[in-house]
C-alpha cells in the first residue's frame, strides 16, 4: 500500500473565488468552505475574482509568486479559467464546485454539497487528468475541461448564461435549449477524424458535441462512456428529430439526463475537425469560444488534480 498522501507538502494554498458562481452560490459558501479550510489545516489565501481575465491574471501571479496549490471555488467555467491559465506550470489544482452544472467534478467523484465537495478535496489524492483543446477557425485557442458543442447546442448555452443563469441545475440547460428550439434550423456537420474508427461521420442534427467527460450541462450525459483520463474525446451526434421525438427526447432529459439511444450516433478520437454547412459557433463547458470549423484534440494528463480517495 502507497503512503497517505499529504497536502501540507504542497503549501501554501490559493483559492480563486467566482462569486458570481451558481447564480451566487460560491460567494454564499464562502465562510463555510474558509471554515473548511481551517478544520483541515490547511491555512488559505482567498481571492475574489472579477471576470474570466481577472482570475487568469490572479493565477499567474500567484504562480510566480510560488504558489503551487491552487483552487477554484466556482463552476465548471471557473476551473476551466484555473486550468488555462496554469497550463504547463507544475501545480497541484483543486475543484470546490458551486456552479450551476459541476459535471467536471462529477466525473471527479466529488459530492454535489459544496461542503463535502471540499472535505472530500482536501482529503483528496492528486490524479492526472486530460483536457480537451479547441482551435477555432478565427484563431481562438483554449483548453476546456467538460463538454463543449456547436448547433442546438451552443445556442442554448448561450441562453442558458444569460436569461436563465438563476435557474437551478439542468433545469437551466432545459430552458435554454427550449428557448433555442424556436425556429432553429438543423445542420449539416461533418466530423474528420485524425484517429479513431472512421476517418469520416457526416450527419444533419440538432447538434455536435464533443466531450471529455460524460455529462454537461448539469449532469445531461450525452458521452456515458467518457473517462477524463483515458486519452480520447468522445464525439455525439444528436439527430434531426421530429416534433415528437423532441418531446420525448426533453422529457427523458429531464428524468435522466440521458436521451434515447436511436437520437445520438456517438465516436472516439484523438482528434476531430468538425465543420456545418452554415455559420455557427462553437462553445466549451458552457461558453461561447469561436466561430466553426473547430479543431479539438485532447491532451493526455494535461494537469493534477486533488480528487476523492476511491476505496
Amino acid at each position: 500500500m502507497s503512503e497517505p498522501f499529504e497536502l501540507s507538502r504542497e503549501f501554501p494554498a490559493v483559492v480563486f473565488v467566482n462569486p458570481h458562481a451558481g447564480a451566487g452560490r460560491a460567494g454564499a459558501r464562502l465562510l463555510e468552505i474558509r471554515e473548511i479550510f481551517t478544520a483541515h489545516k490547511v491555512p488559505a489565501e482567498f481571492l475574489i475574482t472579477e471576470s474570466s481575465q481577472h482570475l487568469q491574471s490572479l493565477v499567474r501571479g500567484a504562480i510566480a509568486d510560488g504558489r503551487r496549490l491552487l483552487f477554484a471555488l466556482g463552476g465548471d467555467g471557473t476551473f476551466q479559467g484555473l486550468a488555462n491559465a496554469c497550463f504547463g506550470s507544475d501545480v497541484l489544482l483543486g475543484l470546490l464546485p458551486a456552479g450551476g452544472g459541476n459535471d467536471f467534478a462529477l466525473a471527479l467523484g466529488l459530492p454535489r454539497n459544496p461542503g463535502d465537495a471540499a472535505r472530500a478535496v482536501l482529503g483528496g489524492r492528486p490524479r492526472q487528468v486530460d483536457l480537451l483543446r479547441a482551435r477555432t477557425s478565427d484563431g481562438i485557442e483554449r483548453l476546456y475541461v467538460g463538454g463543449g458543442g456547436m448547433g442546438l447546442d451552443a445556442d442554448a448555452a448561450r441562453y442558458a448564461a444569460d436569461q436563465y443563469r438563476r435557474w437551478p441545475g439542468r433545469w437551466r440547460y432545459i430552458a435554454g435549449l427550449l428557448h433555442a428550439l424556436r425556429g432553429f434550423t438543423p445542420l449539416r456537420v461533418r466530423a474528420e477524424f485524425s484517429s479513431g474508427t472512421d476517418p469520416v461521420m457526416e450527419e444533419i442534427v440538432l447538434l455536435a458535441a464533443i466531450f471529455n467527460a460524460p455529462s454537461y450541462g448539469a449532469r445531461v450525459r450525452l458521452a456515458p462512456q467518457a473517462e477524463i483520463n483515458d486519452g480520447w474525446l468522445d464525439v455525439a451526434f444528436v439527430k434531426d428529430l421530429s416534433s415528437f421525438q423532441v418531446l420525448t427526447a426533453l422529457l427523458q432529459l429531464l428524468r435522466s439526463g440521458t436521451l434515447p439511444e436511436a437520437y445520438v450516433k456517438r465516436a472516439r478520437a484523438r482528434c476531430v475537425v468538425l465543420s456545418a454547412n452554415r455559420p455557427c459557433s462553437f462553445h466549451c463547458d458552457g461558453e461561447i469560444l469561436g466561430a466553426a470549423p473547430v479543431q479539438v484534440e485532447v491532451v493526455p494528463q494535461a494537469i493534477r488534480v486533488l480528487a476523492p480517495v476511491i476505496t
